[in-house]
């Protein structure tokens, strides 16, 4: 077992040093997060590029991630989580500084956009799995600092695009870049100051490259709860997930406008906040199942869509989805980070973002051709109707329903 630096300190105290560096870490590398896509949509199009270059530029920053993942988790066992973050920020800062210099110069060749979101994507993906082992070492009580994060990242998902907006309304796109890269310069600076107490697995041999992801794959089959999860969630994000945010995006602004459609998501950001600040409070003894039953809240949301109701009914449905994928991913993330062992945590959680990353992006790719096909209601109230189904298989595979909580 490794030993916390801040043992000793009351249970319920969460923000011991570390952990005050570390939120604050994540915090403005979400804020900055926010901020590219309005900064790649507003520097292209200001340039007369076509839309399919925002599209494409935003593909060569997620597809490195889905990508380089499992490897980012490698990376994290065998050289530290903390000094890959760091090694992941810088490599961050430079691009975005590029790009700041780039975009504030003028026009610059889709090539170097491309590449230079390339070199984001690879930073997330370096980033990521570092983060899941982080927060047991920095948070005396993981279910509360997974809670406290969750509800960080959805107020900066609404601030990151506002405040870009308003970089850009003022200023240029290249200004934005320059907030961007100042994120991830202070998100580096925290992560250096970190003093974690040293981990088993910082001291465990190991192998080549392909014996370790050998390995951790093994680790992950050893868990039937983990690969359950993970299995069930892949036809959630492929049928579910993916399909929701493109549907609701177009069905929202044909009916009601865009105005409407910035409204509902700005409720959903806030529907994330409270389903945070309930994970703050509740400590369910099956966190698993708990987080389940409050999956069934996403059918309210992909019912409401799919029956086209009025704008008011929409927010609710947003509100309600937004508290209950928050309450879930809190319930998921705390579970992992307690039941897996350290020197395999980086490794189990890239595999997970792998696969959610992969799933939920092909998803999105086919909601167009299958509403084109049948009709976006169709697909939404079949969605409605998959996440039923799926609450349902979540409750009854036993080792799923019946894994208590540890802590």
């Amino acid at each position: 077992m490794s030993v916390h630096p801040d043992v000793g300190r009351p249970a319920g105290e969460l923000w011991n040093r570390n952990f005050r560096l570390f939120f604050l870490a994540r915090t403005v590398a979400l804020l900055g997060d926010g901020m590219i896509p309005v900064a790649l949509t507003a520097g292209l199009l200001g340039a007369g590029r076509p839309h399919s270059s925002v599209g494409y530029a935003l593909a060569a920053w997620m597809a490195p991630l889905a990508l380089f993942v499992l490897f980012g988790g490698v990376l994290a066992d065998r050289f530290t989580p903390r000094r890959m973050m760091i090694i992941a920020d810088v490599l961050r800062l430079i691009g975005a500084s590029v790009l700041a210099v780039s975009f504030a110069a003028g026009n610059p060749p889709l090539w170097a956009v491309y590449a230079l979101s390339s070199v984001a994507g690879v930073g997330a993906a370096l980033f990521q799995p570092g983060v899941a082992s982080t927060v047991p070492r920095v948070a005396l009580d993981v279910q509360r600092g997974n809670a406290v994060l969750r509800v960080s990242e959805a107020l900066m998902t609404m601030a990151g695009p506002a405040f870009a907006g308003l970089l850009v309304g003022l200023a240029n796109a290249g200004a934005v870049y320059v907030a961007n890269a100042s994120t991830f310069a202070v998100s580096a600076v925290c992560l250096f100051l970190l003093r974690l107490a040293p981990n088993r697995s910082d001291e465990t041999p190991r192998g080549t490259m392909t014996a370790e992801l050998i390995d951790g794959w093994r680790e992950f089959k050893a868990r039937s709860w983990l690969w359950g999860v993970i299995a069930i969630w892949t036809v959630y994000g492929f049928t579910v997930m993916g399909p929701m945010l493109p549907l609701t995006a177009v069905e929202v602004t044909e009916a009601h406008g865009s105005g409407a459609y910035g409204v509902i998501m700005a409720v959903n950001g806030a529907g994330s906040v409270v389903g945070g600040l309930l994970a703050l409070r509740l400590r369910p003894r099956r966190p698993l199942a708990a987080g389940a039953v409050a999956l069934t809240g996403v059918c309210l949301n992909m019912v409401v869509l799919g029956l086209g109701m009025p704008v008011p009914a929409l927010a609710a449905g947003q509100f309600v989805a937004g508290a209950a994928f928050a309450f879930w991913l809190v319930m998921w993330s705390t579970t992992v980070q307690t039941h897996v062992p350290p020197e395999s945590l980086n490794r189990l959680h890239a595999y997970d973002v792998a696969g959610s990353l992969l799933m939920v992006a092909a998803g999105r790719a086919l909601a167009g051709p299958a509403a084109d096909a049948v009709g976006a209601p169709e697909v939404l109230l079949a969605g409605a109707v998959i996440n039923a189904l799926v609450v349902g298989v979540l409750l009854v595979v036993r080792p799923i329903r019946r894994l208590e909580r540890i802590g």
